[in-house]
């Protein structure tokens, strides 16, 4: 009986694998059936319809290919230089191969007086030109086996893969063998109408043609193609459970806007809204008044004016005769709301409570009793909110502020504090790339304020190396004898806690030299100390009784230290924008002029200089996200590269977001027009969907 072959088959069972290989495939590749063979892409191609003459060959060339023989093999060198040596010789002159690993086999099959082909990069060694380790093809009639492709696929691949006979060009002959056994059974998944719409061409010629393209124009209909799909079956994924939520969930209505809002906005609050905040306002009471249990992620670079918003919003549900609350993922940053939210309602007659992990029992008690009984208007506090004990009379409205810190069941525990889930405003002062919003958010709803108040000082940033840094201790002995304080941040090794340490306390022990006692008065703060010993610190810092705070990068997103104007970053280059970014913001809170410092050493990459610049020329956190998503990638800028979540085989967010926004406005009209994807038509796609969740991440995991 013979065994009929599917997509779903063990990748051993393919001819020319085997268990061993098999093994390896699964171990560097995570290939386990022969569809994640199919779905492993090639990453370039390599043009082999252009050739070269030896005399046009130039060291700085890119990838060449050379028709000629191979002749005078010779062995050189000793140890690690050992190599294997061999002219290519055409009608035009020679240039040398060579080879430092796999000589024998070389040595073996090289055969006189045979015409071959060459494919490499030329370099340069001792003045003399050469290709090393170039791939080599026997010519026979004047032709190779992979000269019949115009335009050779280039795979991933690695050193176990390649001792295995599975190079870039075994994983090409494993394809073919692929395509000869399955080829036919890939199915059409997406609608008939949106293949037509965008004149696709078939899911068999897209697999097809990306790993064996006739031609450049024909690929890029392939690209085209599976990057559509890949990202469309995502956003119908996210679109699907929006609309399960939205049409489940029921909300409150908040029909009225009355004297709190109103008092305040015109009697109390001390500044003109910006444009970008009275627009989020309006979008806010627009999903109030919709019936459906509001989930928005609102986005807003540092002092962009989040907290006010949320504050209005608030006022809202108040006047309709509901409670609200504030989650902040740190005791810090809970006081720090309460203080601002007390100050700004203290003429409203407005009941402000603070509940965190350290409010004593006693008081506690009374907290609750005054929250059951709605004597409690607003509550701010850290996870404390979410435990059992809390219970609210009558919740209609949460704000959760840096919602990243929160875990997906903890953020949910707050829809059960009420009868009716409240409606929820999650807040980030860290601006996501629009790509990623609609890719990790695509079931919310998302505001963005992308204006600042005006009258604002930009801080400035400033890229220094250690030949200034007597100028910057200078710089810094001024700023404090003005009465302002510096915070100077050590980067953050994750590799070695230990190390991360040591170069800590060496650069406390540095800047303590330069800043002696009593004149100056020094603090320290690190992930190894106690949260209790880490808060201590840092409110005597805010409260203004340190000059300088040496820091790694535990320092707390969002606390206000107004008095704090310089921000010095040591080896800058070992951070990324959106890290940098972050920790600038920790500066420039308060009226006067603000200053970041990047020491880096002389030695950066080329990156590394690039994210200097980028720093030193803008402060728009948006648009420092899209940088960094453009020299990092995805996984890295969210750190999910190593859990899945990312994991796309061919689209690429950094620059496929028009193909993205289309995915995404095709999947909102298929989800209202046919929600559970019941009409005929969608049937493929429906089945797709439930195949694939059994292999995949579930994208509704993460909002």
């Amino acid at each position: 009986m013979i065994y009929r072959q599917t997509l779903y088959t063990e990748i051993e069972y393919l001819k020319g694998v085997g268990p061993k290989r098999a093994t390896v495939l699964q171990k560097e590749l995570q290939i386990f059936t022969l569809k994640d063979l199919l779905n492993h892409f090639p990453f370039r191609y390599v043009d082999k319809t252009k050739f070269y003459k030896v005399k046009e060959v130039r060291s700085d060339s890119s990838y060449i290919q050379i028709k000629g023989e191979i002749e005078n093999l010779r062995e050189a060198g000793s140890g690690r230089s050992k190599r294997l040596i061999a002219d290519l010789t055409d009608n035009t002159g020679s240039i040398e191969l060579v080879w430092f690993k796999g000589t024998k086999w070389i040595i073996n099959s090289i055969k006189a007086k045979k015409e071959y082909l060459v494919y490499g990069k030329p370099s340069s060694f001792r003045s003399t030109i050469n290709i090393v380790h170039p791939e080599i093809d026997l010519l026979e009639n004047g032709k190779s086996e992979s000269e019949s492709m115009k335009f050779q696929p280039v795979y991933n691949s690695s050193e176990k893969l390649a001792s295995k006979g599975l190079s870039s060009r075994g994983i090409m002959k494993l394809q073919k063998q692929l395509f000869q056994t399955v080829g036919n059974q890939i199915p059409e998944v997406l609608p008939d109408n949106i293949s037509k719409s965008f004149n696709f061409i078939t899911r068999i010629e897209a697999y097809k043609q990306i790993h064996f393209p006739e031609n450049i124009e024909i690929l890029e209909k392939a690209k085209n193609r599976l990057k559509f799909e890949e990202l469309f079956f995502v956003q119908v994924e996210l679109c699907s459970f929006k609309w399960k939520k939205e049409t489940q969930n029921k909300g409150v209505i908040f029909s009225k806007v009355g004297d709190y809002f109103n008092n305040f906005f015109h009697n109390v609050l001390p500044f003109e809204l910006t444009n970008a905040q009275k627009k989020v306002i309006k979008e806010l009471r627009s999903d109030f008044n919709s019936g459906k249990q509001m989930n928005r992620l609102l986005q807003g670079d540092v002092g962009s004016g989040k907290t006010i918003v949320a504050l209005m919003a608030m006022f809202i549900a108040l006047d309709n005769g509901f409670q609200t609350c504030i989650m902040a993922p740190t005791e810090i940053l809970a006081k720090q709301h309460f203080n601002t939210i007390s100050k700004l309602v203290e003429k409203l007659d407005v009941k402000v409570v603070l509940l965190t992990g350290s409010t004593k029992k006693a008081e506690r008690k009374i907290i609750d009793e005054k929250l059951r009984s709605n004597e409690t208007q607003i509550l701010i506090g850290t996870h404390a909110l979410i435990e059992d004990t809390v219970k609210f009379n009558n919740l209609g409205f949460v704000v959760i502020d840096e919602q990243h810190r929160f875990g997906v069941a903890q953020r949910a525990k707050m829809w059960k504090k009420s009868t009716i889930p409240p409606h929820i405003l999650v807040m980030t002062a860290t601006p996501i790339p629009r790509t990623l919003a609609m890719t990790f958010y695509g079931d919310l709803n998302i505001s963005v304020i992308d204006e600042m108040p005006p009258g604002r000082k930009e801080i400035i940033t400033k890229h220094y190396f250690e030949k200034n840094r007597l100028k910057i201790i200078g710089s810094i002995r001024k700023i404090i004898k003005q009465g302002n304080q510096v915070y100077i941040v050590y980067p953050l090794i994750e590799e070695s806690e230990k190390l991360d340490y040591k170069n800590l306390m060496e650069g406390y022990d540095l800047v303590l030299r330069e800043f002696p006692r009593p004149e100056y008065q020094l603090g320290i703060m690190h992930g190894k100390m106690k949260t209790e010993d880490k808060d201590k610190e840092m409110q005597r810092f805010v409260k203004g009784e340190l000059d300088i705070l040496v820091s790694t990068t535990v320092i707390e997103v969002g606390v206000d230290v107004p008095n704090a104007t310089v921000m010095v970053i040591e080896s800058a280059e070992k951070f990324g924008l959106s890290q940098l970014h972050q920790l600038r913001g920790r500066v420039g809170r308060g009226g006067d002029q603000s200053y970041c410092i990047l020491m880096t050493s002389y030695k950066l990459t080329n990156d590394a200089r690039t994210r200097m610049k980028i720093m030193t020329d803008t402060n728009d956190g948006f648009r420092i996200a899209e940088a960094d998503l453009k020299l990092r990638g995805p996984g890295e800028v969210t750190g999910t590269k190593q859990s899945g979540i990312m994991n796309f085989k061919i689209a690429d967010l950094a620059t496929d977001h028009k193909i993205l926004e289309v995915a995404r406005k095709i999947a909102i009209k298929l989800i209202e027009d046919d929600p559970n994807l019941s009409k005929e038509k969608n049937k493929s796609l429906k089945n797709h969907l439930k195949e694939s969740k059994k292999e995949r991440f579930s994208w509704v995991e993460i909002s």
